[in-house]
Order: structure tokens, then sequence, then C-alpha cells
């Protein structure tokens, strides 16, 4: 049993997951889950997911889903599946497909540090925290700039406004 969200009809396993999957998809920007929200828990945003889910479980029927997966639903039963055949089985080497395999790949030279996750190679980690820095210091400059420019600090002609004619207008 759970609730399938009243806008999208997304399964939800229990009205905290409802609560939370109407609420963050309003804060994303979805207007029908905002919209939703404001007619039936009107000062949903000021409301902790208890309050809120309560609410919500108000005006939508609970909802009998084929599967609930046992990690978004509490506790395990003691007749549950075993351990190996739940979905934490997929991080294993033997992904049941006869292909066992170690997650220890070596990210390439330039990949995105953005999206890596840490490895054995501390100098990846060291490097990208330099680029970081850099394109941090980059932008504040740039923002500095921008600020310099917006409050004034050059005139119509493009030369710096408290400039004695001797510069070029150019920051350096």
């Amino acid at each position: 049993m759970g609730f399938a969200c009243p806008v999208c009809s997304d399964p939800q396993a229990d009205g905290g997951h409802l609560a939370n999957h109407l609420a963050f998809t309003a804060m994303l920007g979805d207007e029908a889950h905002e919209a939703w929200l404001e007619e039936y828990a009107p000062g949903w945003a000021e409301t902790g997911e208890a309050e809120l889910a309560d609410v919500v479980v108000d005006h939508v029927e609970e909802t009998e889903f084929p599967q609930v997966f046992e990690d978004t639903a509490g506790g395990l039963d003691d007749d549950a599946e075993p351990p190996a055949e739940r979905s934490g089985a997929l991080f294993d080497d033997d992904h049941g497909d006869g292909l066992a395999h170690d997650h220890a790949h070596q990210a390439p030279t330039g990949s995105d540090p953005a999206h890596d996750r840490g490895g054995e190679d501390a100098r990846m980690d060291e490097a990208a925290e330099a680029i970081l820095e850099e394109a941090r210091e980059m932008t504040r400059g740039r923002f500095e700039g921008d600020a310099e420019d917006d409050g004034g600090g050059t005139s119509a002609e493009g030369g710096d406004a408290d400039d004695d004619g001797g510069g070029s207008g150019r920051r350096g």
C-alpha cells in the first residue's frame, strides 16, 4: 500500500514520502505540484514533513502498488528476501550476469572533477582543488569588476570616473 501523487501519479511508499515528493517538486519549480499544495495544504512551505504528511494524506486515497522498495518503507521483515536478492546487491562485484568486475576504476586524466566520487589517486584531488580555487578567484575578480562597473566606477567615455586623464581606462 502507498499513495499516488495527486498531480503526477508517481507512487510513494507512505505519507512522508508523498509530502516530500510534493514539496520538493514544488520547490524545484513545478507549478502544478505547487498549486495542489496551495489549494489543499495552505502554508505548506512552513510545515515539517510529519505535519505536511498528515494534511496531504487526507486528500488522497491509499493505493495498492505491485512493489514498494524495502529501503524506502522502513525495516525488513524476517521472511523478506535474503540480503543477496535485495537492491543493494547491485553494488556487489558479481551482478548476477556472470560478468564480475571490481569498481576501482581509475578516472581518466582530464575527467570532470565535479562528477568524480574520489579515488585512489590523491593527486587528482589536489589538482582539482587547485583548479577550483583558481576558478573561484577568477569568479571573484569578475564579480568585483562588475560591481565597479555598476557602481559608477567608469565614465561614459570609457575611462575611469576618478581618472585624471592619464590612464588607459583598463583595470589591471
